[in-house]
């Protein structure tokens, strides 16, 4: 157990390397978290990482399992008067077989707790290393495009000691739907200038948490501390969220072995020169690196290869994708061909440079609206805990209440690589509703591979500091990030947009009533009609970054 600030004690797995016993220090790294420590997995992987020459600590958030204390999710983590991940970094450096250097490792939970701790700045924290990662529990956590997912909170407190404070918890978020000062207590993105050391990242294209490290790594590197700025380093693949070591065979797919990467091995190198002062080139390597993904199963197909940069996002052009009323998703009526960005990108080149593609004169298709039924209590199916990436898609998009829109057969592959964003009109019958939006990659024999999805919430359009309620029948526009990415399309294949409202368990449903967004907030639901707008007046599409041919 160890000691914080007020008295409390939290519980820890310890992990020694030889040596220990008879006087030798060494490095520690430490990983906080909710979840249970104590599992067989767990300790194994910290016993095999402790052989490599550091002591290795594995910590339960205050109130979680045999730790003490009031459980408050991550406040006890952060820059409040609670600071347990100081705490744990100081008690650790000052035991007797510690050499006075530590890092941090851990990805999602573990990866919250490393931004949080980096903003306390701890004498004797020197690296850290995390796996997708987040920085804002509002928006990456409590509410994701604003829609929340409250049973999922029910459940996890499962972890605290007492089910109690996970009550209260819960309660409390109840009296803050909005991003307000509550939430911007534990935002760690406005406490970038605080974050000063060297940090490795890794993000996943099929996590929605991606963002978060990609905004951990730009944040950091841009407006970091002297010792921060110049020294962060990024890791992109084609990866699901979590896992160590991160695996080629993802989803229906299996990649190409090079998309393997062994977390743990360069983990260890990058460890050792910033804890062990080992003269081994971590510290050297390119700042960032990305897996341009490719079709999968395909002789000679483009991409599956490792690119490396000097900063991320890459330069790219934003080209937007437009839903037309047939079904299809083109540039627009007159270049409607979806193979028209390379093409309008190699004549910008030659013509005038590295411009945006032209909008000028955009007719969409005939059909302006397109309309499907949103009901609470009946809503369509996505029989998922994590994101379903990198799986057919199919089941989903063939359920009544769900709308695609679709390019036609590529001509030419097509790279997007950077974010995806969305802009699209709608409206409903009723005040509130949700629109998810996914992207996928439609191979020749059918399958419609899922690269991304994420929600907005109806009511959050001009921000997520405060409510604006639809009025029924009228158009609204909504914007927001999709994801990221780094694909390319192969020719043969085509591009899908999918559009729903609905897609439970997964996405728990909206009630639709426009009321407070508390815990028992089904128990009143009203069913809507939603219509996405696509005609002149409101055209709605996807934005994509189509990388310039070089």
């Amino acid at each position: 157990m160890i000691p914080m600030r007020d008295g409390k004690r939290l519980s820890a797995y310890v992990f020694f390397p030889k040596g220990v016993e008879s006087g030798q220090k060494f490095p520690a790294i430490f990983e906080q978290r909710y979840a249970d420590i104590s599992s067989a997995g767990s300790r194994r992987n910290a016993a095999k990482f402790a052989e490599g020459g550091f002591v290795i600590a594995l910590v339960n958030y205050r109130g979680t399992h045999e730790s003490e204390g009031v459980y408050r999710g991550y406040r006890g983590l952060q820059w409040g008067p609670l600071r347990d991940g100081y705490d744990v970094c100081e008690w650790l450096a000052t035991q007797p077989w510690c050499s006075g250097k530590v890092g941090t490792c851990g990805g999602s939970q573990a990866g919250y707790a490393q931004n949080y701790l980096a903003v306390t700045q701890p004498p004797h924290l020197v690296a850290q290393y995390m796996t997708d990662t987040g920085l804002s529990l509002f928006h990456e956590g409590y509410r994701i495009g604003g829609a929340t997912k409250p049973q999922r909170f029910i459940r996890g407190g499962s972890v605290a000691r007492d089910i109690k404070d996970n009550d209260d918890l819960l309660k409390e978020w109840d009296a803050h739907p909005d991003y307000d000062a509550y939430w911007r207590d534990e935002d760690a993105s406005l406490h970038f200038d605080k974050m000063n050391l060297p940090c490795f990242t890794i993000g996943s294209w099929f996590d929605f948490m991606v963002q978060g490290s990609v905004a951990s790594f730009i944040g950091r590197d841009k407006k970091g501390g002297e010792n921060s700025r110049g020294k962060q380093q990024l890791i992109l693949g084609p990866w699901l969220h979590g896992g160590y070591p991160k695996s080629n065979k993802i989803g229906d797919l299996v990649f190409p072995e090079n998309a393997q990467f062994d977390v743990y091995a360069h983990m260890a190198k990058w460890f050792s020169h910033f804890l062990k002062g080992e003269d081994n080139g971590a510290e050297k390597e390119v700042p960032v690196r990305y897996y341009v993904m490719g079709a999968v199963g395909e002789n000679g197909a483009p991409g599956n290869v490792w690119r490396e940069a000097k900063d991320w996002p890459p330069h790219t052009r934003s080209t937007p994708y437009f839903l037309h009323g047939d079904g299809k998703l083109a540039l627009d009526a007159s270049s409607a061909t979806p193979d028209a960005p390379a093409r309008l990108a190699r004549d910008a080149d030659r013509n005038t440079g590295f411009q945006p593609v032209r909008q000028a004169g955009f007719q969409p298709a005939p059909g302006g609206s397109t309309s499907y039924a949103s009901d609470p209590l009946k809503p369509m199916s996505l029989p998922f805990t994590g994101f379903p990436g990198a799986r057919d898609a199919r089941p989903f998009e063939e359920q009544s209440e769900v709308r695609t829109w679709t390019t036609d057969v590529l001509r030419d592959p097509v790279e997007w690589t950077g974010e995806v964003t969305a802009e699209v009109w709608v409206s409903s019958t009723a005040r509130d509703t949700d629109f998810i939006l996914r992207v996928s990659d439609v191979y020749p024999d059918g399958r419609s591979i899922l690269l991304m999805d994420y929600p907005q919430r109806a009511r959050y359009r001009a921000g997520f500091e405060r409510q604006h309620l639809l009025t029924p029948g009228e158009p609204a526009k909504l914007a927001w990030h999709i994801g990221f990415t780094s694909i390319i399309f192969n020719r043969g294949h085509r591009i899908r947009v999918t559009i729903a409202s609905t897609g439970a368990p997964f996405y728990e449903p909206n009630n639709q009533t426009g009321g407070q967004q508390t815990v028992d907030w089904m128990k009143t639901t009203q069913p809507a009609i939603n219509t996405i707008w696509h005609d002149a007046a409101h055209p709605s599409r996807i934005i994509a970054p189509v990388m310039r041919e070089k």
